[in-house]
Formats: C-alpha cells, structure tokens, sequence
C-alpha cells in the first residue's frame, strides 16, 4: 500500500492492512504513541457496527495519525517532550469531530518539539527520516503525520501550522496540506505554540480526502475563543478563469536552482490550464515573515511553554528551547508594536492582491539532507518558512499541493495563498495545479437558478463569479412555466409559471451562492426581473430568476425553444 491508494476494505479490514504496513516499513520514529492494533480494531469494529445500523460516517474506517501535540481521549500529550506529557481525558474538538464521522486514531505522531520548527529533526524520539528518501528530512513540525500519509500508513494525518509546518511536509513528498483560515477548525485540545497564529492542519495523498477531513473539522467551538465561522459573503468557488499573482524573479533568489526550475515549470503547467498569472512584488510579505521569530511576537511562544523550559527538562530540544528561551528578552512595547507593524501588513496584503484570486508560490526552498540540517539547525529552517511564515500571521489560508517534480523526480510543492475565509477559492486553484476535480470545502449557500443572461457564458455571468458562486449542475424546470425574451439590454430572458402543464421544461443553471451574494443579487435587481420559488423537474424546489407577468405578456414567448442558449443560437 502507497499513499493514494484508496483499497475498498471494511474499516477492520483498513485497520489490517495499516499494521502489516507499519511492520513492513519500520519507522519506528514516525510514532511516539502506536496504539495497540486491538484497540484499533475495536474501534474500527465498532463504526461496523454503526454503519449496520443505518448511521451515515462519510470518514468510515478512515485511519488517522494525529501530531502528538493534539489530544486525543486516552492517550497522552508529549509535543515530543517526555517530560511534559499528561494524558488528555477529552479530544481536541478536530479529532472529536473526525471520530464522529467513522475516522479510527491509530496514534500519536512524532513532531519537532512544542511544534518549532520545518524540518522533522528536533524530537528526543528520533529525527523523522523523509518517506522515499531517509537520508533527507521530512519537513516539519507536522513531520510524523506527513510521512504517516505517505508511507500509506495512515489515510489523512493532522498537524498544525503556526510558520509552515502542514504545508512544508506536504511539499517534501508529494502530497496535500490543507491550512485554513485562522479558527475555521478550533485549535481547542492543542498545545499552543503561537496562540493566536495557530491552525489545525491536514494532510492526505489527494484533494478529495484532504477537503472532505477539513470540512468535517471545520466550524465554530465554544471551548476555543479564537474560533471563527465562515462568513455570509463566504466565496463558494474561484472563476472559470483565476487570475493568479506570482512572485517576481526578484522575491525567488531563495530557492534552490532544482526547485526554481520546477516552479518555472508549475507555472507553464497552470497557464496551460486556462489560469493567467502576473508578477508581483511580495517583498512586503516576506518582511512581515521575519516577525514570527526575529520579532516580539516569539513571546507567545514562551507564554505557552517557556517557564517549563525554563526547568532544564532532560529531554528538551536545545534549538527549541534556545529559540523559546530567547523570547525572555521581548518587552510589552515591543509586542505591541510589532501587532502594529502586522496590522498594516494585513491592510498591504489585501491592496497587493486585489484583483486576484490567489497568490501562486513555492512552498519551501529546498530539501536538505539531516546531516545538513544537524550542521546548521538555524539557517536551513529559517530559509525552509521563506514563503510560508506570513501566512498566519497575515491572516491568510493556503493550500499546500504538488507541483512539477524537480529534474531529478524529486517532489516540489506550490501553495495556493488567499486572504482569510477565501479557502474554497484556494482549493478550486489547488485542484486546477494538479488537474483534478475541485471538491467542495464548504457546505452552506443557498441555491439559485438561472435562465439566461448569468448562464455560463452569457453576458452577465461574471456578477455571478463576482461572488463567488458555485455550478451545481443543470436543471429543468417542471412543465409549468413559460419563457419569453424581453426587451432589455442585455437581452435576456423572462421566466413566468402559468400552472401544471401549461408551460414546458425550460432549461437552466443551478448555482450554489453565499447568503449574502443572494442578498445582494436581490439589491441589485432590475425591473421587471424577480426571485422567487421555482419548481424543478426532479421535485426539488430552489430560489430563482423569474420576472413579472405583465412584462412577460408583452414579450416574445420563446417557451419553444426549451431555453435561453437554444434560442439565442437560433436568432444567431
């Protein structure tokens, strides 16, 4: 088994599998708590169960390895320091939700302690070697979980993400990070590193998973005071046409010559698919970056774990707990002003990428070897969150996906950047890179059907895009209604229900809107246009475009024609 095999196996069958597995491929630092394939199997026996029973679990027998940084019911909580660990008596609000939908824990995963770090090497149980290549690195902090993912071990992986650490691991073997919006998964039952600049991440071999574990973790909890929902005007979907920011040659002098001609190559890809891109400058970005450690704002991580460093435990990390000790210098004036500097930054990020969907980087710089990262423990890690420590802090979601592979067929990853809350936006550009089907990150909106000028295509579609609109499929209506052509600029058709059978299935598009979008097409609208309850073929009924009947009447009945397209080629 490899990552992105998707095996058709009963959750015990799963469990089976994932453990001959682990056997196989002996990665004992991959794990700081296994658990017993008995428990497991119990666990995957009892969502059998569930499932006989009628329940619906959209993650049944799905298998997670979790960052030992997040609790999980039972198990104890190191953040891969054996001195700090305690057993959690609940689960993180992530995991609850996860085991809820059918998903099976198979363990707690080896991390870069107290979540410092990009490079997996900075545990007392073991640097986690890279998956295909155990001379490299994994990435970290998330480095346990990412190489659960791809040894195939585990099916999603969860970590979190304060500078890069469920992005960088992505990139390094080829897989999806997915790091949404500050709060949109509640960070309750994890140790803090930065608290107000943490996320719950995700890992898995491909976009679906990916987004299906997210979306399921994702939603307010009142046990995290930093958690946020989606928004009323939340963006359901990217344009048939994303317009892409990209980095100037100026903003890549970090990267590797192997990764640079690889994301030459990324980019040539995403242009071929339809995408447009156009340079930027980031610098302002990449300044804001060097705040997470080199400012006042490290104090956060010594609030969370400082004065247990400050005990000398034996099995502390001495890069980490120099990088956390460090922070004793920060001041309160220094703190403050620092949160200044980032407000401004925030406001400067908006105005950089107004008028583009997303922001296309690189997700890291290179890929070194452990020997190298132990010879340079600082350098190498600072350069590795070049393009991934502003994220946060600049309150932005990114997802993190392959790219084209280097010269030599090793894996190079790109992330797709987006200001808060624009995370589906950001899946939707993620799946065109990797030329996939886009799933669907957020499940809410409201249905609205159309019928003419904001078909795909037609001329007022981009009110539609604008935003952020999501096609949910084709649609007739029943035989009750009737369609005219009015007299209007641009033209466009007019939709009136006469009753059961006096009318005809007219053709149509149905779109998935925010609540706000409807909101405002309703503003918006002109006379004699409308919304109202539409009936549809298949017995749903949905919002849509009608207009009134007065100006129907003294339209073009085109009813005949089945649909506006049908009509507009015929008069063509």
């Amino acid at each position: 088994m490899t990552a992105g095999t998707t095996p058709h196996l009963s959750p015990t069958e799963r469990v089976a599998a994932a453990y001959r597995r682990i056997a196989e491929v002996d990665r004992p630092e991959v794990w700081i708590t296994l658990r017993a394939e008995a428990d497991v199997t119990a666990d995957a026996a009892a969502v059998e169960r569930r499932l006989a029973d009628g329940e619906s679990l959209p993650l049944a027998g799905t298998l997670v390895a979790v960052k030992d940084n997040i609790d999980v019911a039972g198990l104890p909580t190191t953040a891969a320091c054996p001195e700090f660990a305690y057993t959690a008596d609940v689960s993180a609000a992530a995991i609850e939700r996860l085991v809820t939908a059918g998903a099976v824990v198979l363990g707690k995963t080896n991390l870069d302690q107290f979540a410092t770090g990009l490079v997996g090497t900075r545990s007392p149980y073991g640097a986690v070697r890279h998956a295909q290549h155990p001379e490299l690195i994994s990435g970290g902090s998330s480095s346990g979980s990412a190489v659960a993912v791809a040894l195939g071990l585990a099916d999603i992986g969860i970590g979190t993400d304060t500078a890069g650490s469920g992005r960088v691991p992505a990139a390094l073997h080829g897989i999806v990070g997915i790091k949404a919006s500050l709060g949109i998964i509640p960070a309750h039952g994890v140790v803090p590193a930065c608290v107000d600049y943490d996320a719950v991440t995700v890992f898995a071999a491909d976009l679906d998973r990916a987004v299906a574990a997210a979306a399921i973790m994702a939603g307010p909890e009142a046990r995290d005071p930093r958690s946020r929902a989606w928004p009323a005007d939340v963006r359901l979907a990217a344009p048939q046409v994303p317009r892409l920011a990209v980095p100037r040659g100026a903003d890549l002098t970090a990267l590797d010559p192997s990764y640079r001609e690889a994301f030459t190559n990324t980019l040539a890809a995403v242009a071929d698919s339809g995408a447009t891109t156009e340079e930027v400058d980031i610098s302002s970005l990449l300044d804001a970056a060097r705040l997470l450690y080199d400012g006042a704002i490290v104090a956060e991580r010594y609030a969370a774990v400082g004065a247990f460093l400050d005990t000398a435990p034996a099995g502390a990390d001495p890069t980490v707990a120099a990088i956390i000790g460090a922070a004793r210098a920060t001041t309160g004036p220094g703190f403050a002003q620092d949160l200044d500097t980032l407000a401004k930054a925030r406001v400067a990020a908006l105005e950089l990428l107004a008028g583009f969907d997303g922001l296309l980087l690189p997700t890291t710089t290179e890929h070194p070897s452990i020997t190298a990262v132990q010879a340079d423990p600082f350098g190498i890690n600072r350069r590795m969150g070049t393009y991934t420590n502003f994220c946060n802090l600049l309150d932005m979601a990114a997802v993190a996906v392959p790219g084209a592979p280097t010269a030599d067929g090793k894996p190079f990853g790109v992330m797709v950047v987006v200001p808060a809350f624009a995370d589906q936006v950001a899946v939707d550009i993620a799946a065109r890179v990797t030329g996939s089907e886009a799933p669907a990150l957020i499940d809410q909106g409201v249905d609205l059907a159309v019928f003419g000028a904001h078909l795909r295509g037609q001329p007022l579609h981009w009110q539609l895009e604008q935003i952020g609109a999501r096609f949910a499929g084709e649609i007739r209506t029943t035989d009750a209604y009737r369609l005219t052509a009015l007299d209007t600029v641009p033209p466009k058709p007019g939709l009136v229900r006469h009753g059961p059978g006096l009318g005809a299935p007219i053709l149509g598009e149905l779109f998935r809107v925010s609540p706000a979008g409807l909101g405002s097409f309703l503003a918006a609208l002109p006379a004699p246009m409308a919304l109202t309850s539409i009936n549809l073929a298949d017995g749903r009924e949905v919002i849509g475009f009608a207009c009134t009947f007065d100006a129907a009447q003294a339209a073009t009945d085109i009813t005949a024609y089945g649909g506006w397209k049908a009509f507009s080629q015929n008069r063509n």
